[in-house]
């Protein structure tokens, strides 16, 4: 019965492991976007024409469905869009709202295509020319069809995009020349630029500011008022 209880509190241990180590990857792969954005935007735009080039394969050497082949392409096209802007988007953009929506949609479509194989009518199947699946697809099929067409592209733009609410400004500054000689040399120029913090980045910030509080609460964390005190 111990033993039984001590593999609960394992599990719970690993799957709070898992997770945070899952945060810190995508807190590193967020500070990676920020400093490639350029080179991030080219590989996303590759990603979105393998992708649909995947499923034209499929549709032809494995006889997808044609109509819901037809609307996973055109999420990735709307997908595409959110590009045009790299990295910074409007949460309220239509262009944003849809790709959430198609996200679910998708998904829920081809869970009920593999869940669910069609079977044709019974005059087709009567047909001498009719040849039954060998076998259905397993589970190593499916889930790389759905980690690489279905939750790669959104999942890469999660933590690609920076939300157009969480810009920060800096400041470059560069010097011109060394002087004219005449007493007045050229002072540094401050030139605004944009830096985003990637969303994917801001939640884990958010989720850590909410454990931190909750732990201060329970009285788990330290008090922010200890230790200020300084001994002359």
């Amino acid at each position: 019965m111990f033993l039984t209880l001590l593999s609960y509190i394992g599990i719970i241990v690993g799957f709070i492991f898992l997770t945070l180590a899952i945060a810190a990857g995508l807190y590193y792969l967020s500070e990676l976007v920020e400093e490639h954005s350029r080179f991030t935007k080219r590989l996303l735009e590759k990603l979105i024409y393998s992708i649909i080039a995947i499923h034209a394969l499929l549709l032809i050497f494995d006889r997808f469905p044609f109509w819901l082949t037809l609307f996973s392409i055109g999420t990735q096209v709307v997908y595409y869009q959110n590009l045009k802007q790299f990295p910074f988007i409007q949460l309220s953009s239509g262009v944003f709202i849809s790709s959430c929506v198609l996200v679910l949609l998708n998904h829920y479509f081809w869970f009920q295509h593999f869940s669910r194989p069609s079977i044709p009518p019974p005059t087709l199947r009567s047909s001498p020319l009719y040849e039954p699946p060998s076998a259905f697809p397993s589970f190593s099929e499916v889930s790389s069809f759905f980690g690489i067409c279905v939750w790669l592209v959104p999942f890469s733009l999660f933590v690609s995009l920076s939300a157009g609410d969480n810009v920060l400004p800096s400041t470059v500054e560069s010097t011109n020349g060394f002087g004219s000689g005449m007493g007045d040399a050229q002072g540094a120029r401050a030139a605004t630029i944009r830096k985003g913090q990637g969303m994917a980045k801001v939640v884990i910030g958010k989720v850590q500011e909410g454990v931190a509080e909750v732990a201060r609460v329970i009285g788990w964390g330290d008090d922010p008022r200890a230790g200020s005190g300084r001994i002359v």
